[in-house]
């Protein structure tokens, strides 16, 4: 990595809907300059959408925007843009390690350290706000080397 330039983490989750796009925008701002961030999914359920209205209005309260996200399908180009590729959980970790060749699997990690972020998608809303809790929680283990 060019000592230059920011540091590139890709957040992936199932649908990249909620937990991806929170992730993103959490690393981005406490990262704050440090890193650049990207959101994406294993799956192509709500490609060019944006995030989860719920989860919208959970990382507002929090101080998050993620107004701007599109859901992408995670690629070998997002792949090589990373220095750091984050999974959600054990199952996006996984089918992560199916797509990546032998460059890219030093990059995957969970993002929590062995623990799954879990899973708002068709919860109540206090599963949203439990997820940007354990997100928050997690984050400054990936900015240290920021």
């Amino acid at each position: 990595m060019d000592a230059a330039r920011p540091r590139r983490i890709l957040t992936v989750c199932k649908g990249g809907y909620c937990r991806a796009p929170l992730a993103a925008a959490v690393l981005a701002q406490r990262g704050a300059g440090a890193v650049q961030t990207r959101a994406a999914a294993i799956r192509d359920w709500h490609i060019g959408e944006g995030a989860h209205p719920v989860m919208v209005t959970a990382a507002a309260r929090a101080g998050y925007d993620l107004s701007g996200h599109r859901g992408v399908q995670v690629s070998p180009e997002l792949l090589d843009w990373a220095d750091v590729v984050l999974a959600m959980d054990h199952a996006v970790l996984d089918a992560l390690r199916e797509l990546a060749d032998e460059q890219t699997v030093p990059k995957l990690a969970l993002y929590l350290d062995g623990r799954d972020v879990p899973d708002p998608w068709k919860q109540p809303s206090e599963a949203f706000t439990a997820c940007v809790t354990a997100v928050e929680a997690g984050a400054e283990h990936h900015l240290v080397a920021a």
